[in-house]
């Protein structure tokens, strides 16, 4: 199944590759929860379902989800676009999602081949690591 992210605003699409790895599908995120001791030492939880906030990691360093150059720098640009949303289909569920750094850039890869400054063209493949986050 395709991997697809739209940008909204223009309805420009881009496919990513099939092997991306969604790293933080099982982690906990559906429930957000706030403790706070009383004054007469009381334990008081507050738990709420979430509406959005989910991380979705996209990792291709391992399982080999190659990209181009050419397509890992327009997925640069769509990351320094400040508040858009876009479409991300995934596994057969469209998520509404803006791109997230929470601990470092939203948008990273690592070179396939170490090549010499000369040899870099667009069609050149990178393996990539996409980072967003459900609105």
């Amino acid at each position: 199944m395709s991997i697809t992210l739209t940008r909204l605003a223009t309805g420009d699409a881009l496919a990513l590759s099939d092997r991306l790895q969604w790293t933080d599908e099982y982690k906990q995120w559906r429930r957000a929860t706030q403790t706070i001791t009383g004054t007469n030492g009381a334990l008081h939880m507050h738990e709420r379902l979430r509406l959005a906030g989910r991380a979705i990691t996209l990792d291709g360093r391992d399982s080999q989800a190659w990209t181009t150059r050419e397509d890992y720098q327009q997925m640069q640009a769509w990351a320094e676009l400040p508040g858009e949303t876009f479409a991300l289909l995934l596994r057969g569920t469209v998520h509404s999602v803006a791109f997230h750094s929470p601990n470092g850039p939203s948008v990273d890869a690592y070179d396939l081949w170490k090549l010499v400054d000369g040899e870099y063209t667009p069609s050149e493949i990178v393996r990539p690591i996409y980072s967003f986050i459900e609105v």
